[in-house]
């Protein structure tokens, strides 16, 4: 299977004409935004994207579920109607954003950004120049240097005056995030990787969600930041971070629906873009050190999530919060990812099962996943090309997470922690 290296395009639909990037040839992968709203994607040829009147109807298409969002009174999916033109898509959007006008930019800030990193300082010093220039400057950033070989990172953390280095001896991705939460100062802690460029609105939008009295916690839209290669695309068109365009509130309904099966904690987003009052984990605990980078491999995000959902708690998806991602650029190091994507994954479902006992995580891990992979195996086969390539790396990290979780089962998670260690 053949694949296409995707030029990346963030086009305004405010504009009087609509902008046509130069479409020479090749594939072409398309962000729509309406001022500082993003609203959807597509991919596209270059046809498609030479034509106006072509793609204002794939742009039509792309953001039809957030239009239906932003004005219930109309079902853009199943109504006939779609824009003749780029001025009538216009039109469209102006009416329906009138009552979302941008809010007035607060006086204050109580937004602690946490930035666990190691021995990354050229990706750190990007993330860190885009958090330079928001609309919104954070309380504070707080660059989490976890286990680090060398002094690049503080090097780079020093080029900043607005940034507080905290350097973390002890290795693991949960345990850097918990030492950064600790030496916050915010009533807010918001998170992203060294790997992201947040958008310059992103700190804003994160403030303007957390208005909400009932929202505890808090994950925003990831958009690829590069689509060069065939690890890339892999990543971006089969395990996205991009949760979509819609606002979504998960709670207690969400979770009890979904109790028998294993609620799917992981569609909730990304650890590269989360934020969480930080009374919540005094409620709930603070990230299972157990999991993630430096331990089982990933999850800690999401078994985070699980335990604010189990407490009666909610968490809001706000795609208006955005940052850029870029994604492993070859396929070993794509494979290796996934192998601690699933090792983590695995041991995050037997974790929430041991401390709630809830069965649908076993369903799901004993069941469902078998069936899944079954499933790709026979799409697969014989080859195993594209996305099918890393399903063995996968499967393996599944058992690797069944051997980890026997192993560590009764070891501290570091959940929770006594008053003089805060």
């Amino acid at each position: 299977m053949s694949f296409n290296s995707y030029t990346i395009h963030h086009l305004e639909l405010s504009t009087d004409h609509l902008p046509l990037p130069e479409a020479d040839g090749g594939a072409h992968y398309v962000i729509f935004w309406y001022t500082h709203i993003p609203l959807g994607h597509s991919f596209l040829t270059a046809g498609q994207m030479s034509d106006a009147d072509l793609l204002s109807r794939e742009a039509f298409k792309a953001i039809a579920p957030a239009l239906g969002y932003y004005d219930p009174a109309f079902n853009y999916l199943e109504d006939p109607f779609v824009p003749e033109n780029f001025l009538a898509l216009k039109k469209l959007c102006e009416n329906i954003f009138k009552p979302y006008k941008r809010l007035a930019i607060p006086t204050e800030t109580d937004v602690s950004v946490i930035i666990c990193t190691r021995n990354r300082p050229a990706s750190l010093q990007n993330c860190l120049k885009a958090l330079m220039i928001q609309d919104f400057r954070p309380l504070e950033v707080i660059v989490v240097d976890n286990a680090p070989t060398n002094d690049e990172t503080r090097k780079v953390a020093e080029q900043f005056p607005f940034v507080r280095y905290v350097r973390e001896d002890r290795p693991g991705l949960d345990i850097a995030r918990n030492t950064g939460v600790r030496n916050a100062s915010g009533s807010i802690v918001a998170f992203t990787d060294d790997d992201t460029i947040p958008d310059v609105s992103w700190v804003l939008s994160i403030a303007q969600a957390f208005e909400e009295k009932d929202i505890v916690a808090m994950t925003g839209l990831v958009i690829a930041g590069a689509l060069q290669n065939e690890a890339e695309i892999i990543f971006e068109k089969f395990w996205p971070f991009n949760r979509g365009y819609v606002p979504r509130l998960y709670d207690k309904k969400f979770f009890n629906t979904t109790l028998a099966n294993g609620p799917p904690v992981w569609e909730i987003g990304a650890g590269a873009n989360m934020a969480f009052r930080k009374t919540i984990f005094d409620e709930v605990g603070y990230f299972d050190e157990r999991l993630d980078v430096g331990a089982a491999g990933c999850s800690g995000d999401s078994e985070l999530w699980y335990r604010i959902l189990a407490n009666g708690f909610g968490i809001f998806y706000n795609p208006r919060a955005v940052v850029k991602h870029f994604h492993r650029s070859s396929v070993p190091e794509l494979k290796s990812q996934l192998y601690a994507y699933m090792k983590g994954f695995t041991v995050a479902i037997l974790i929430q099962h041991q401390r709630f006992g809830h069965k649908g995580n076993l369903h799901h891990l004993f069941r469902t996943l078998p069936l899944y992979y079954l499933h790709l195996l026979s799409k697969g086969f014989p080859g195993y090309r594209f996305q099918y390539q890393t399903l063995f790396e996968e499967m393996r990290g599944v058992l690797a997470g069944m051997i980890y979780y026997l192993r560590h089962r009764n070891t501290n998670p570091g959940i929770y922690y006594d008053n003089d260690q805060l």
